[in-house]
């Protein structure tokens, strides 16, 4: 796994076989411990179409017959505003980088557009068929990936063609505002002391927009001192083709 928002796509693809009693991750050694009663071609061959890499590293028995389970409640409240943060500054972003002509503000608005998806595909999911989960993801997939690639043809666009500079005081500006509300959100996170693993997730995740804010801030800089755009449609490329990744990840849990 090297996306935290991958777990969230596993989860939902092992979502309704029988099974499985529980799912231990650890996203830095990138392994998945799978508790079940057997299916076990089942499991390994719907982690498989995922297309993840993965690979059967050993099966045991285990005498575990519970795990502990955190405060739900309170990790759905913190989800909650987690997701509506993202959601905010995924408006603010577009709207100002539509205006600041920055692609690197689009590009990062659309991440953070993505951060909400995978947050609201966790939370609004709960209870409902797997059908009902299928659609939700093929719906928020196709959503990011045909927002994306109008952004990645925009970026070809502006390199191709002869485009107005952005401003690069609202890039600065604007990515300094999105990394503090990335920072306050990992606080809460952290905060929690939350050690399932899909709260870990989640801090991950935050802690790799907080370095696409920076990316931001620094192409900013960079427009000023060198007088060119080119900068900000790298980070703004760079950035589409990380949303392009994830939503094609997306779509293959839909199937």
């Amino acid at each position: 796994m090297d996306c935290a928002s991958e777990e969230n796509v596993v989860r939902m693809k092992l979502d309704g076989i029988a099974a499985i009693k529980s799912l231990d991750f650890d996203l830095q050694q990138r392994q998945l411990t799978v508790y079940h009663t057997g299916e076990l071609e089942t499991i390994t061959g719907s982690i498989n179409e995922l297309g993840l890499g993965s690979s059967l590293l050993a099966t045991e028995h285990s005498d575990q017959k519970e795990m502990v389970v955190e405060d739900a409640q309170g990790q759905r409240k913190l989800l909650w505003i987690v997701l509506f943060i993202n959601f905010a500054f995924f408006v603010v972003e577009m709207t100002t980088g539509i205006i600041s002509k920055s692609m690197g503000l689009v590009a990062d608005s659309l991440d953070m557009l993505a951060d909400s998806l995978v947050y609201g595909l966790s939370l609004f999911a709960v209870g409902s068929t797997i059908a009902r989960k299928k659609s939700i993801a093929k719906i928020s997939g196709y959503l990011q990936l045909t927002l994306a690639i109008v952004g990645f043809v925009e970026v070809v666009r502006r390199v191709i063609g002869d485009e107005p500079m952005p401003d690069f005081r609202t890039m600065i500006i604007i990515s300094i505002l999105a990394l503090l509300a990335n920072a306050y959100c990992l606080y809460l996170l952290q905060k929690s002391k939350s050690k399932e693993a899909h709260m870990q997730a989640t801090m991950i995740f935050t802690s790799n927009d907080i370095i696409i804010n920076g990316g931001v801030i620094l192409a900013g800089l960079l427009v000023l001192f060198t007088g060119s755009a080119i900068p900000d449609l790298v980070v703004g490329a760079t950035v589409f083709v990380i949303v392009i990744r994830g939503a094609f990840r997306i779509l293959k849990l839909a199937k």
